[in-house]
């Protein structure tokens, strides 16, 4: 008998302190556990989609966006800063910045999410090495470990893995000591250093002095006269 496949018709989202978006409630609690489920927005999806587009040469099948995330939209807000998302038909692919996607994680070893993230990683690793001179090619399993190990990191310090953090540890992958060019910057996120900021340009307009501003002059002039009357005492 073929494994049923549970799906979700609705879920209730919120925007967390770190910008993204976490579920509070699904349709299906028993079948999905909301604790640390998260939902990638328009903004986001629109990004891994532009980045994903780099891998197609190497073989990536964009189809699969489609399998693995749910394709959610707003049908209202709720109390508590909530808002409420219904499953739609719709693809994930048309990338008109109104789809939220839920990665189906039902399976989380062999689920399509799980071949999503196998995918990016592999054809990454292809790009990767193909930009990139190495002495010794990169492999899947160094990706892997790397970027397991910042992850752990994250756990330990108690913060949750959100999807979109996920999936782009994987798109953005280079190895340390390496860049590669035409790189997209992503949406910015909470923690995410501020470099970019743009600097403002000094102006060089020369400012109007003022009486406040004069203080070399005057102690130049105090000193003079000091000078003046010790040279008149020693000639008295």
């Amino acid at each position: 008998m073929p494994q049923r496949k549970y799906t979700i018709d609705w879920c209730l989202v919120r925007i967390g302190d770190d910008m993204n978006w976490w579920v509070t409630e699904v349709a299906d609690p028993v079948h999905w556990d909301v604790d640390a489920l998260g939902v990638v927005d328009p903004k986001q999806l629109s990004y891994i989609l532009e980045q994903c587009d780099a891998l197609q040469e190497y073989g990536f099948d964009p189809d699969i966006v489609d399998e693995a995330f749910i394709s959610l939209r707003i049908e209202k807000e709720e109390k508590k800063e909530q808002v409420r998302l219904t499953r739609t038909s719709e693809s994930l692919l048309e990338d008109d910045n109104r789809h939220f996607g839920l990665p189906d994680i039902i399976d989380e070893e062999k689920g399509p999410y799980a071949d999503f993230l196998d995918q990016i990683t592999r054809f990454r690793v292809k790009l990767i090495n193909d930009l990139i001179d190495f002495d010794q090619n990169l492999t899947v399993d160094e990706l892997e470990e790397d970027i397991r190990e910042r992850q752990n990191q994250e756990y330990m310090e108690g913060k949750a893995v959100h999807p979109f953090h996920e999936v782009t540890s994987i798109l953005e992958y280079v190895p340390e000591g390496y860049e590669l060019e035409g790189d997209e910057p992503r949406p910015r996120q909470e923690g995410d250093d501020l470099d970019d900021i743009p600097e403002f340009e000094e102006e060089n307009e020369k400012i109007e002095e003022d009486e406040t501003m004069r203080w070399d002059e005057d102690d130049e002039e105090e000193g003079e006269d000091e000078e003046a009357e010790e040279s008149s005492e020693r000639t008295d």
